[in-house]
């Protein structure tokens, strides 16, 4: 991609200030997208990355055309603190054009524009899904960034939708919804099997954190189903444990069909795409999500895809995967198992209309929209 600086601000570069600061060790879902951001933001603007103290070398390697500042400090609180409060009076704020908070917060009192992401609303219309400190803080941080951020970002028309309903911001506001690296993410069946997944055998696939708005305690009651139908497919659980999960770990340990069920933990880069490739369907039963990445990336992958109607991801989907209603386990069973039937053609038509619809979402489109919505905050 070009570089855009020059066109922007009458040949002046722009600097662009990136937070990532919150993105973990093991990414997943938003942390994702802020490194795909951060990947290829330096190839259109002079960038740079303010991270965790120590975490510099990670980010480097991701990203090594971006200068790399590692002031955040590691503990959380602390941590959402300094972002809030203090980073506003440091360099890396003074010495930008644009701060961009890709995780709903930004800096009070920053003396230029600032550009923040908002994921989803769920903080407001469904607190009981998050921990209540993050509830209540993120209830906050984006009751702020809808009054004082120059333009906001939203990852989808459905989070776009909800936040104009809740707070009428009269800011503009973008719709960048997230890509596809489909270098990675594209049918995988003659690709070696890897070592850090179990033997191979037919699976259906969950890929998420587990934690209580993703569905898993709807996708266990709608397995002992299927278990029943099919003798041999198996349930294998891809992701990290989030929070309140005890309920779910005490559903899955009298499950009569534990034995079939495998937990994966985080499954690497190199192996995720090959796992999706290779399943019988992915299952997303989240009930709610502002994007649903392992859907989109799964269509990718030439997956048959069941996932829950009337969410995001029935948005992101466009008429290419199977629908449940939210919550209902039998009509997810039954979809499943639909999914599980399909004659050889019919996977093939829907493996094709899925890989043609993820096509329609690239990193770089969501790139030049951050641009749009920089050239806005402007």
């Amino acid at each position: 991609m070009d570089r855009v600086c020059g066109t922007t601000c009458g040949g002046v570069e722009l600097r662009v200030t990136l937070d990532v600061s919150a993105v973990p060790a093991q990414p997943a879902g938003a942390g994702r997208y802020v490194i795909e951001i951060a990947r290829r933001l330096p190839s259109a603007l002079d960038t740079t990355l303010v991270t965790q103290r120590g975490d510099r070398t990670r980010w480097t390697n991701w990203s090594p055309r971006a200068d790399v500042v590692d002031s955040v400090p590691t503990n959380r609180v602390t941590r959402l603190g300094f972002e809030a409060w203090w980073v506003s009076r440091r360099a890396e704020a003074r010495r930008t054009d644009i701060w961009h908070g890709p995780h709903y917060t930004m800096p009070h009192h920053l003396s230029h524009p600032a550009v923040v992401t908002i994921h989803d609303m769920t903080f407001f219309s469904h607190p009981q899904w998050h921990e209540s400190t993050k509830a209540v803080f993120f209830r906050q941080a984006i009751r702020y960034a809808s009054h004082h951020a120059a333009a906001l970002i939203c990852v989808s028309e459905t989070t776009a939708r909800d936040l104009r309903e809740k707070f009428n911001p009269t800011m503009p506001i973008v719709v960048a919804p997230h890509g596809v690296d489909h270098e990675r993410f594209r049918p995988r069946l003659d690709d070696e099997w890897p070592q850090d997944l179990p033997s191979y055998r037919p699976y259906i696939l969950f890929v998420g954190t587990v934690e209580p708005r993703k569905g898993l305690d709807v996708l266990l009651d709608a397995f002992r189903h299927i278990a029943v139908a099919d003798s041999e497919v198996e349930l294998w659980i891809a992701g990290q444990a989030g929070w309140k999960t005890s309920k779910w770990e005490s559903q899955l340990a009298s499950h009569p069909a534990a034995s079939r069920i495998r937990r994966l933990g985080f499954v690497s880069d190199a192996a995720l795409p090959i796992a999706m490739s290779r399943a019988s369907c992915v299952v997303y039963p989240s009930r709610g999500e502002g994007f649903g990445l392992p859907v989109l990336e799964a269509l990718a992958c030439g997956a048959p895809v069941v996932t829950s109607a009337g969410t995001v991801m029935e948005e992101v989907a466009g008429g290419t995967a199977r629908l449940a209603p939210v919550g209902d386990a039998d009509a997810l069973a039954h979809h499943i198992e639909l999914a599980l039937a399909e004659s050889s053609g019919v996977r093939r038509d829907r493996q094709e209309a899925g890989i043609a619809r993820a096509r329609e979402f690239t990193w770089e489109r969501s790139l030049a929209l951050h641009l749009e919505a920089y050239r806005l905050a402007l």
